[in-house]
């Protein structure tokens, strides 16, 4: 069976005043750090066209002990740089969410047109299998999806689980059926749509694009 993948996923809104420097920081240092380290199998960046906050960054995982290795641990938290720590006292909406791939489960982030992030908070582990299933009933079927995953993160012991659907276009049906949730359809309080971000006339995926 192949290994559980982890995930790391952060929201963030800057004010219109620092936004273009919080995305340089973004694109020429965090991202790129973050990139760098062993583990790390992917780093993309998106920008949100319908709800807030108007940022996210996902980074795949190897498996969630990535975070808790010398070479993370060197960039982050106490190892912030000054630019870091100066960005994050302006930036609102910042929500972080960190934890293991539940479903397949062995899956990286695609390339896609729109990706519609569904968050359910506080939701037991015990009704995991609603929300997959739930997910499921809502877009697989659907012309639009290329791919379903739900997460489960466990930062600083709030368990959310965050479903992602990857589609090659808009939805040209964008609603939800609750009811295949249940219950579980009052632990939804956010739900976003997400186009790629890019920057320099290259996606930012984060990889650096190919020099000519």
């Amino acid at each position: 069976m192949p290994q559980q993948k982890g995930f790391l996923m952060v929201t963030m809104d800057p004010p219109a005043p620092v936004e273009e420097e919080f995305n340089d920081w973004y694109d020429t240092e965090h991202v790129p750090e973050r990139a760098a380290i062993p583990g790390f199998e992917s780093a993309k960046r998106f920008v949100c066209v319908s709800g807030w906050p108007k940022y996210l960054a996902f980074y795949d995982l190897a498996e969630l002990g990535v975070l808790e290795s010398e070479a993370y641990r060197k960039v982050s938290w106490g190892g912030f740089s000054p630019w870091t720590k100066r960005i994050l006292t302006k930036v609102r909406g910042q929500y972080r969410a960190s934890g293991d791939q539940i479903y397949p489960g062995d899956r990286l982030t695609g390339d896609f047109a729109r990706m519609t992030l569904i968050r359910f908070r506080g939701v037991p582990d015990a009704q995991a299998p609603v929300i997959q299933r739930g997910l499921l009933a809502n877009y697989e079927k659907r012309p639009e999806t290329k791919q379903i995953r739900l997460m489960r993160s466990n930062y600083n012991n709030e368990i959310d689980y965050i479903g992602l659907i990857e589609a090659r276009a808009p939805f040209t049906d964008p609603r939800i059926d609750l009811s295949v949730f249940g219950t579980l359809a009052d632990r939804i309080d956010l739900v976003n749509e997400y186009a790629p971000y890019w920057t320099r006339g290259h996606l930012a995926g984060v990889f650096p694009a190919p020099s000519h």
